[in-house]
């Protein structure tokens, strides 16, 4: 029994390896969305600014535009991150998340497929090493802003490899506390800009995720997971060896 054990134990550690391996893992451009080889939509809008509140710190948001963006996720950024500082001293609570995405035919071509993609704390890094051609214009890094408490864990249980569609709004938005504005952050309003520093600043008011293709990496970790917690359970129920003189 102690060999079967032991034999458990490194199953459910490659089980997890192959779930850690393709757990990111981009989609092929066979398994993609109809809707992910579209450019995003933007409209003119005329809307007043308005105020959302986390904690004490308020936050006055400008619309410019209607928005709405279809693509695949090829790398994000959590706010909330250990090593996030910038957020937190800037005040921004409603930035809960960055997504770097891809759309068109820089999707449907597999183009994005020979790229590799990065984020920091505010930026997306991306570099080609493919034959296919890639357009920059046709990614982006987008920062994703609501105080829905909802609406964010919706959005943050995002992965890489998910095919979303989001609407809203593209906004300007200044950090507000004990009266003074702490900072103003600008939206990009065009996409031919992409670059690190060219960034939407998105009120998503919503989101659907068309669809999640790498689920198998997330599945095997899981298995692997209850594999090896089952393997020591059983090695820590089984009886001593001794050994034999």
């Amino acid at each position: 029994m102690h060999l079967l054990v032991r034999w458990f134990l490194r199953g459910s550690l490659l089980l997890m390896l192959a779930g850690w391996w393709q757990l990111d893992a981009l989609p092929e451009p066979a398994r993609l969305a109809p809707a992910i080889g579209q450019q995003p939509v933007q409209e003119s809008l005329t809307a007043p600014p308005f105020e959302l509140s986390a904690g004490d710190i308020r936050y006055r948001l400008s619309p410019r535009y209607r928005y709405q963006l279809n693509a695949v996720v090829v790398s994000l950024h959590h706010a909330d991150a250990w090593w996030d500082s910038a957020h937190e001293q800037w005040n921004d609570h409603i930035n809960l998340l960055d997504l770097c995405v891809v759309w068109g035919g820089s999707a449907t071509s597999g183009a994005y497929r020979q790229v590799s993609f990065s984020n920091t704390q505010f930026e997306c890094h991306w570099r080609w090493r493919g034959e296919l051609p890639f357009d920059n214009a046709e990614a982006a890094n987008t920062h994703l802003v609501t105080a829905d408490p909802a609406m964010g864990k919706r959005l943050k249980a995002l992965r890489v490899g998910d095919q979303i569609s989001l609407t809203g709004m593209l906004v300007d938005y200044s950090t507000v506390k004990d009266g003074q504005v702490l900072g103003t952050r600008v939206s990009s309003a065009i996409r031919t800009d992409s670059g690190p520093g060219a960034c939407e600043v998105f009120y998503v008011e919503h989101a659907q995720l068309l669809s999640r293709p790498n689920r198998r990496g997330l599945r095997l970790l899981q298995a692997g997971a209850l594999l090896l917690l089952g393997s020591v359970l059983a090695w820590l129920a089984l009886p001593p060896r001794f050994n034999h003189q």
